[in-house]
């Protein structure tokens, strides 16, 4: 475990309108056609030019602003666990408005990839589904947090339906860590695909929460099946 220290960036627009001249990308010997068309999309599109411009750590931050300035879903003074946090950018976001140590703030971060520095975060780096991460995420928040957000995304086999039920399990994993450290009241974020598994997550959330919301923030990509499940008051 260890505390990341850095600058953390200033806030940013929510909706990026960058003029920019479009790339396009050539396929060579050692680049294939796949990796040509992600790459033309990267250089593309406007968040990732602005989050390398703002200094986050990734595109994904303006999800979480986009979804935060609609949801109203922190505040200074909160405890955050950010669940499958690398690179970043979802922890530079709360760290933002969190204020870690300013009236008992507190934003652990957990994942098993290295995470870039992120001012005055804890970091854990260490999988999530290890047996020991969710003891080290109580006793490094200790005790109970406001909001459990998880990005956690497995790595794609390319198999539509196996992809699904892989990024479920990870998400149904969150949820029952949340249902052991949510403050009565508090926030769960997290990340599902679409695809009719998320039905019975769905129903265990609304037993759980007072609301329960299906959201896709414009930085989303418009032909990605990624859509987050906001659960908001839980009962305790």
């Amino acid at each position: 475990m260890q505390r990341m220290t850095g600058k953390t960036p200033p806030r940013n627009p929510r909706n990026p309108k960058r003029m920019q001249k479009k790339v396009n990308v050539k396929t060579r010997d050692r680049r294939t056609v796949s990796s040509a068309r992600w790459l033309e999309r990267q250089l593309n599109d406007p968040y990732v030019a602005e989050a390398k411009e703002l200094g986050y750590h990734s595109r994904a931050a303006f999800k979480l602003l986009q979804m935060n300035e609609e949801l109203k879903l922190f505040r200074a003074g909160q405890k955050i666990i950010d669940l499958g946090a690398a690179p970043g950018g979802w922890t530079q976001v709360v760290c933002e408005i969190v204020k870690p140590g300013v009236n008992g703030g507190k934003v652990v971060a957990i994942d098993y990839l290295d995470l870039k520095p992120v001012s005055e975060a804890i970091f854990i780096k260490m999988d999530f589904m290890d047996n020991e991460a969710p003891q080290k995420l109580k006793d490094a928040i200790g005790g109970k947090a406001h909001v459990i957000m998880s990005d956690m995304a497995p790595p794609t086999t390319g198999h539509r339906e196996t992809d699904h039920i892989r990024i479920m399990g990870l998400a149904e994993a969150a949820y029952e860590f949340a249902r052991e450290v949510l403050l009565p009241g508090g926030t769960f974020l997290c990340k599902v695909f679409q695809g009719g598994a998320e039905r019975d997550l769905l129903n265990l959330l609304k037993k759980d929460f007072a609301k329960v919301k299906h959201v896709k923030p414009p930085a989303s990509r418009a032909d990605s099946s990624e859509m987050y499940v906001v659960a908001l008051g839980f009962r305790g």
